[in-house]
Protein backbone atom coordinates (compact mmCIF):
# COMPACT_ATOMS: atom_id res chain seq x y z
CA UNK A 1 0.00 0.00 0.00
CA UNK A 2 0.96 3.43 -0.85
CA UNK A 3 1.54 5.77 1.85
CA UNK A 4 0.33 9.79 1.92
CA UNK A 5 1.58 11.29 4.63
CA UNK A 6 -0.79 14.30 5.27
CA UNK A 7 -2.62 13.80 1.97
CA UNK A 8 -6.31 14.20 1.71
CA UNK A 9 -8.74 11.50 -0.06
CA UNK A 10 -8.67 11.93 -3.71
CA UNK A 11 -12.22 10.69 -4.49
CA UNK A 12 -13.66 8.91 -6.20
CA UNK A 13 -11.96 5.85 -4.02
CA UNK A 14 -11.76 2.25 -5.08
CA UNK A 15 -13.25 0.28 -5.39
CA UNK A 16 -14.81 1.75 -8.46
CA UNK A 17 -18.06 1.44 -9.90
CA UNK A 18 -18.91 2.64 -13.54
CA UNK A 19 -19.31 6.15 -12.33
CA UNK A 20 -16.47 6.71 -10.07
CA UNK A 21 -14.28 4.64 -13.26
CA UNK A 22 -15.62 7.36 -15.77
CA UNK A 23 -15.05 10.17 -13.25
CA UNK A 24 -11.57 9.32 -12.48
CA UNK A 25 -11.22 9.25 -16.22
CA UNK A 26 -12.24 12.18 -17.29
CA UNK A 27 -10.90 13.88 -13.88
CA UNK A 28 -7.43 13.27 -15.69
CA UNK A 29 -7.75 13.93 -18.92
CA UNK A 30 -8.90 17.33 -17.37
CA UNK A 31 -5.42 17.74 -15.15
CA UNK A 32 -3.49 16.93 -18.50
CA UNK A 33 -5.17 18.93 -21.02
CA UNK A 34 -4.13 22.15 -18.14
CA UNK A 35 -0.74 21.22 -19.42
CA UNK A 36 0.37 21.99 -15.56
CA UNK A 37 2.53 19.36 -14.36
CA UNK A 38 2.38 20.06 -10.94
CA UNK A 39 -1.72 19.55 -10.40
CA UNK A 40 -1.07 16.48 -12.73
CA UNK A 41 1.85 15.07 -10.35
CA UNK A 42 -0.47 15.68 -7.39
CA UNK A 43 -3.52 13.26 -8.55
CA UNK A 44 -0.21 10.73 -8.27
CA UNK A 45 1.24 9.10 -4.89
CA UNK A 46 4.43 10.20 -3.67
CA UNK A 47 5.78 6.90 -4.70
CA UNK A 48 3.85 6.35 -7.77
CA UNK A 49 5.77 4.59 -10.56
CA UNK A 50 5.61 4.92 -14.42
CA UNK A 51 6.38 3.54 -17.21
CA UNK A 52 5.79 6.04 -20.16
CA UNK A 53 6.88 4.23 -23.72
CA UNK A 54 10.24 3.63 -22.88
CA UNK A 55 10.80 5.55 -20.14
CA UNK A 56 10.58 4.79 -16.15
CA UNK A 57 9.53 7.47 -13.58
CA UNK A 58 9.22 6.93 -10.40
CA UNK A 59 7.72 9.92 -7.87
CA UNK A 60 6.27 13.36 -7.89
CA UNK A 61 9.97 15.16 -8.58
CA UNK A 62 10.33 12.97 -11.28
CA UNK A 63 6.62 13.19 -12.80
CA UNK A 64 7.03 17.27 -12.84
CA UNK A 65 10.75 16.67 -14.59
CA UNK A 66 8.49 14.33 -16.91
CA UNK A 67 5.91 16.42 -17.67
CA UNK A 68 8.41 19.28 -18.60
CA UNK A 69 10.16 17.60 -20.89
CA UNK A 70 7.53 16.75 -22.41
CA UNK A 71 4.82 19.56 -22.97
CA UNK A 72 7.96 21.21 -23.87
CA UNK A 73 8.60 19.42 -26.92
CA UNK A 74 4.59 18.32 -27.95
CA UNK A 75 3.12 21.65 -28.25
CA UNK A 76 -0.50 22.57 -28.04
CA UNK A 77 -1.19 19.20 -26.72
CA UNK A 78 -4.70 18.12 -26.58
CA UNK A 79 -6.34 14.70 -24.82
CA UNK A 80 -8.74 12.68 -25.15
CA UNK A 81 -9.26 9.78 -23.04
CA UNK A 82 -11.96 6.41 -23.23
CA UNK A 83 -12.39 4.40 -19.99
CA UNK A 84 -11.73 0.86 -21.46
CA UNK A 85 -12.48 -1.76 -18.25
CA UNK A 86 -12.22 -1.24 -14.64
CA UNK A 87 -12.21 -3.94 -11.62
CA UNK A 88 -11.32 -3.09 -7.83
CA UNK A 89 -8.40 -0.44 -7.81
CA UNK A 90 -7.66 -0.61 -11.30
CA UNK A 91 -8.49 1.16 -14.65
CA UNK A 92 -7.70 0.87 -18.48
CA UNK A 93 -8.20 3.21 -20.64
CA UNK A 94 -7.88 4.17 -24.55
CA UNK A 95 -6.91 7.47 -25.54
CA UNK A 96 -5.38 10.14 -28.11
CA UNK A 97 -4.08 13.08 -28.25
CA UNK A 98 -3.00 15.47 -30.33
CA UNK A 99 0.06 17.72 -30.50
CA UNK A 100 3.05 19.62 -33.04
CA UNK A 101 6.40 19.46 -32.77
CA UNK A 102 8.51 22.74 -33.49
CA UNK A 103 8.77 22.57 -36.84
CA UNK A 104 5.09 22.55 -36.91
CA UNK A 105 4.18 18.98 -37.69
CA UNK A 106 1.32 17.84 -36.17
CA UNK A 107 1.05 14.08 -34.53
CA UNK A 108 -1.33 11.88 -33.27
CA UNK A 109 -0.47 9.89 -30.60
CA UNK A 110 -2.73 6.81 -29.89
CA UNK A 111 -2.45 4.65 -27.11
CA UNK A 112 -3.02 2.28 -23.76
CA UNK A 113 -2.87 2.88 -20.00
CA UNK A 114 -3.06 0.65 -17.17
CA UNK A 115 -3.82 2.38 -13.95
CA UNK A 116 -3.72 1.37 -10.39
CA UNK A 117 -4.83 3.53 -7.71
CA UNK A 118 -4.19 3.34 -3.58
CA UNK A 119 -6.62 3.34 -1.03
CA UNK A 120 -6.76 7.35 -1.07
CA UNK A 121 -7.71 6.95 -4.74
CA UNK A 122 -4.18 8.50 -5.80
CA UNK A 123 -2.92 6.80 -8.72
CA UNK A 124 -0.13 4.48 -7.80
CA UNK A 125 1.48 2.83 -10.94
CA UNK A 126 1.00 4.09 -14.83
CA UNK A 127 2.05 1.72 -17.15
CA UNK A 128 1.32 3.59 -20.77
CA UNK A 129 1.99 2.32 -24.38
CA UNK A 130 1.77 4.62 -27.22
CA UNK A 131 2.36 5.05 -31.13
CA UNK A 132 2.58 8.89 -32.99
CA UNK A 133 1.14 9.13 -36.56
CA UNK A 134 2.19 11.74 -38.64
CA UNK A 135 -1.20 13.66 -39.63
CA UNK A 136 -2.01 17.12 -41.89
CA UNK A 137 -2.93 20.03 -39.55
CA UNK A 138 -6.47 19.78 -41.53
CA UNK A 139 -6.72 15.78 -40.02
CA UNK A 140 -6.62 17.28 -36.39
CA UNK A 141 -10.19 16.55 -34.60
CA UNK A 142 -9.10 17.21 -31.05
CA UNK A 143 -9.26 21.19 -30.38
CA UNK A 144 -8.19 21.83 -26.54
CA UNK A 145 -9.57 20.65 -23.73
CA UNK A 146 -13.74 18.63 -24.31
CA UNK A 147 -16.88 20.91 -23.39
CA UNK A 148 -19.10 19.92 -20.82
CA UNK A 149 -21.56 17.47 -21.90
CA UNK A 150 -19.40 16.51 -24.43
CA UNK A 151 -19.29 12.18 -23.77
CA UNK A 152 -18.35 11.66 -27.41
CA UNK A 153 -15.78 8.52 -27.78
CA UNK A 154 -12.88 8.83 -29.43
CA UNK A 155 -12.81 6.80 -33.23
CA UNK A 156 -10.19 4.02 -34.13
CA UNK A 157 -8.58 6.44 -36.48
Amino acid sequence: MSENPGSSPRPPLPPFDEAGARQKVRMAEAAWNSRDPERVAAAYSPDSEWRNRDEFVRGRDEIVAFLRRKWAREQDYALRNDLWTFAGNRIAVRFQYEWHDEAGQWWRSYGNENWEFDELGYMRRREASINDAAIREDERRIFGPRADGDDAGIPLR
